[in-house]
């Protein structure tokens, strides 16, 4: 498996559903890997893992919700769907608002299925890009000074020169000294990339 095409992780204690759930989306040309349980799939969990991942919520041991709050331990970046035979409401609540992209309820049709899917490949493109970004931008912020950082998350905030000087002790021209190192290892044009920097970073957090 490579981490450019999505592969749809399927998590369910039943074979039978394991089973029909694979054969439908593999009919879409999409690749799918099914689990037993929640611990066999964090077992088998690599970081290049790229797609959605469909929970089943009934399951002996580590069930649906537990497992959904373990990935979000991990940072594991996979939409979650939800299937169910036994949801209810206060359940389904719960879970879109720990997250999860959807929650559907057993037999769920391949049309409805397949939406779902596609919108989770979606947000599992956005959700990489983000991170993406966020490790270029730490990468940048890596290369700075203590001190540098001081001035650039004070500059961030829209503070004048004069202010950083005064609140940092040094100079006027020492605080120009700090900016242009910072925009030259930031490789920032102006004081927007900076503050894009920042918030992709979560630095402004």
């Amino acid at each position: 498996m490579t981490n450019h095409e999505p592969v749809v992780f399927i998590v369910d204690d039943e074979p039978v559903v394991r089973d029909s759930l694979t054969l439908m989306i593999e009919q879409e040309d999409i690749s799918v890997q099914s689990f037993e349980s929640a611990e066999a799939f964090l077992s088998a969990y690599k970081p290049y893992f790229f797609g959605c991942i469909i929970i089943d919520v009934q399951m002996p041991e580590m069930d649906g919700l537990q497992l959904q709050v373990e990935l979000l331990h991990r940072k594991v970046l996979l939409p979650v769907i939800f299937l169910t035979g036994h949801g209810d409401i206060p359940m389904s609540v719960r879970a879109i608002k720990t997250g999860a992209l959807d929650f559907l309820t057993k037999p769920v049709t391949r049309e409805k299925l397949l939406t779902c899917v596609r919108s989770a490949f979606a947000e599992a493109e956005k959700m990489k890009n983000m991170a993406a970004h966020k490790q270029s931008a730490l990468a940048c912020l890596k290369k700075l000074t203590r001190r540098e950082r001081e001035v650039m998350s004070l500059a961030v905030q829209g503070h004048s020169n004069k202010e950083i000087a005064a609140c940092l002790n040094i100079s006027h021209r020492t605080v120009e000294i700090h900016k242009s190192n910072i925009m030259r290892k930031t490789d920032s044009v102006n004081l927007l990339d900076l503050v894009r920097i920042t918030r992709e970073s979560d630095l402004d957090k």
